[in-house]
Parts: structure tokens; C-alpha cells; sequence
């Protein structure tokens, strides 16, 4: 018996059709992923995609609507990929502000060092369609998430000061990834010195 059943309560259940378009699209993702690792994305079309994730075209065209908005989704799945760890970086480290935005920082390069879509556009394998979604996305999505995750792991911290906290660390993580430099730890700790006054103001008591 269930945790659920010995409450008399029955565990929620997510529609078939939710269910079903989840699993269409995640497996539509995860095709755009393993052909965009092996060609690229300007060499990936429509056709290629629906083959490689075993559906139609028009059930690709429908779910989706367009190419944009395909690649659109797969940068924001990447995107949510890499935040989904970095927050569970900050998390752990949750007890020294600084520590924990230099390695999530330090994180973040890692990962897309190996990330296709950043290493597309680092190599100028594509035109222009990936940067903009890459630069406009990754600031609204990933913007957002942190916006949201510093005042979660610190109270004080006010929601103004934490929106302007995360502005600030996306817009130098996602410069510093299609620009890379020095060694990403090496680039953490030169951000974390930077940031340290701002930090700590917003800590103190």
C-alpha cells in the first residue's frame, strides 16, 4: 500500500494528452540535440528531425508551428539544463554566498564548454539565428530562475537586489561563454572579487 492509499488519497495522475505531447516533445528535443551535436543546425531541417524522432512532419510542424520555434524550444530545454545544476550548486553551498556563486559561476562555464549549442556559435559554425536565441533566451530564462533562486536560499536579500543580482551574473556568464578565456575557475574568481562588495551588502544584516 502507497503513502497515498493509507491517506485515502489517490496519487495525481497527469492527463494522457499532457502526457503524451510531454513525451512527443521531449523526444522531438532530444532528435534536434543528437543531430545538431553531429551537423549543426544549419544543416538540420525539418525533415531530418521528424525522421531522426519517428514522427511525421506535419505532426512536427504542428506541435512546434515553425524551424525558429523549434530551435527556440531546444535552446530553452539546453538552458534549463544548465540552471537546473547551477541552482543545485548554489544550493549546497548555501552557507557562504561566495563560495557558492563562484563555483555555480565556475559551473556554469563548464557546462557549456560541452554544451553544442554555445560551441556552434564559438566556432562560427552558424549564422547569426543561434546567438540571438542563445543571447535572448538565456537571460530571460535562465534571468528569471536566478532572480528567483537568490532570495529563496537567502531571505535577506530583497527581490529588486536579487533581479539585479542575476541581470548581472547572466550577462557576464553567457559573454564569458561565447567569448571564453582563461580557465573557467580562474574567471569565477575574478568575477567573485568583483562582485564581492555588492554581495556582501546585500548579506549584511
Amino acid at each position: 500500500m502507497t503513502a497515498a492509499d493509507a491517506a485515502g488519497t489517490a496519487p495525481e495522475r497527469v492527463p494522457y494528452p499532457a502526457a503524451a505531447r510531454s513525451l512527443l516533445r521531449d523526444t522531438v528535443i532530444t532528435a534536434v540535440d543528437d543531430l545538431v551535436r553531429s551537423r549543426g543546425w544549419s544543416a538540420t531541417t525539418m525533415a531530418d528531425v521528424a525522421a531522426a524522432a519517428g514522427v511525421s512532419r506535419q505532426t512536427l510542424y504542428n506541435e512546434f508551428g515553425s524551424r525558429p520555434s523549434l530551435v527556440a524550444a531546444y535552446v530553452t530545454r539546453e538552458i534549463d539544463t544548465l540552471v537546473t545544476q547551477v541552482s543545485e550548486a548554489v544550493r549546497a553551498n548555501s552557507d557562504d554566498a561566495h563560495r557558492a556563486l563562484r563555483i555555480a559561476f565556475s559551473l556554469f562555464l563548464k557546462l557549456a564548454s560541452d554544451e553544442p549549442v554555445v560551441q556552434l556559435i564559438v566556432n562560427d559554425a552558424e549564422d547569426g539565428e543561434l546567438h540571438r536565441l542563445l543571447t535572448g533566451l538565456g537571460q530571460a530564462v535562465a534571468g528569471e530562475r536566478i532572480a528567483h533562486l537568490i532570495p529563496e536560499v537567502w531571505p535577506q536579500v530583497s527581490a529588486a537586489d536579487g533581479e539585479l543580482l542575476a541581470e548581472t551574473l547572466v550577462r557576464l556568464a553567457i559573454s564569458h561563454a561565447l567569448m571564453p578565456g582563461p580557465d573557467p575557475a580562474t574567471i569565477a574568481r575574478g568575477i567573485g572579487r568583483m562582485l564581492a562588495p555588492f554581495v556582501d551588502e546585500l548579506l549584511s544584516p
